[in-house]
């Protein structure tokens, strides 16, 4: 094949992705490892990764369904933890905010793969208070504020200069204080189980797992 037969940066062989793998062999994970509920354990865990220099350790994937019962997922940033569950804010009249207003049923996922590790939280999605809200947007940096105004997401736009026009009209109507745009907020995710993935030699991963039940949280192994 002459170079002019070649299409430009592609490689003149297929890819074999069905060869692509490798064998997971860092650690492992038993029951007596799980911390008394899955909190406290995923906190263990974000620490490994934040100790590990991961970029971006709080990167999830939140994924939900729309009333066609279609599923979407997106990354996005966890932006607090506590008792109450996983924290995230967006623009709640984008796609992923109508879709958890119809059906807060929703999941996280946590790609930690440089660990050989992931989190799986299956719950529910509640809006934050005005106040949650505030707070967090407050400290957010100057550019991001004025993002969120400049940006109806999920919405259609015409172009890039669309999208800086309003950024520049936002800039010009806030030169000091920002306040919070009427669609933007927050949401806290209640788990009702939350897995622990740890990749083992041979694809014989561990798979531990807490339920909710009641007032306290019930383990399990699943298969791999």
């Amino acid at each position: 094949m002459s170079d002019e037969d070649r299409t430009v940066g592609r490689p003149d062989h297929d890819l074999d992705l069905a060869s692509l793998r490798e064998d997971y062999s860092r650690s492992g994970l038993v029951e007596t490892d799980l911390e008394p509920d899955p909190i406290a354990m995923f906190r263990r865990w974000l620490d490994d990764a934040l100790a590990a220099g991961l970029h971006e350790p709080n990167a999830m994937v939140v994924s939900t369904v729309g009333a066609d019962s279609a599923p979407s997922s997106r990354m996005m940033l966890l932006k607090g933890l506590d008792e109450r569950g996983f924290v995230f804010y967006t623009n709640t009249r984008s796609r992923k905010g109508l879709e958890l207003a119809a059906n807060p049923r929703c999941s996280l996922l946590f790609p930690w793969h440089p660990l050989e590790r992931q989190v799986r939280v299956d719950g529910t999605a509640a809006p934050l208070s005005d106040a949650d809200v505030a707070a967090y947007f407050d400290v957010r940096p100057r550019g991001s504020q004025l993002g969120a105004w400049a940006s109806h997401q999920s919405q259609p736009v015409a172009g890039r200069e669309e999208l800086q026009r309003a950024l520049d009209e936002a800039t010009a109507r806030f030169p000091g204080e920002i306040p919070v745009p009427e669609e933007w907020g927050g949401y806290v995710v209640r788990p009702d189980v939350v897995e622990f993935w740890q990749g083992r030699p041979g694809r014989m991963h561990d798979r531990l797992a807490y339920r909710r039940g009641g007032a306290g949280w019930t383990t399990f192994r699943l298969a791999p």
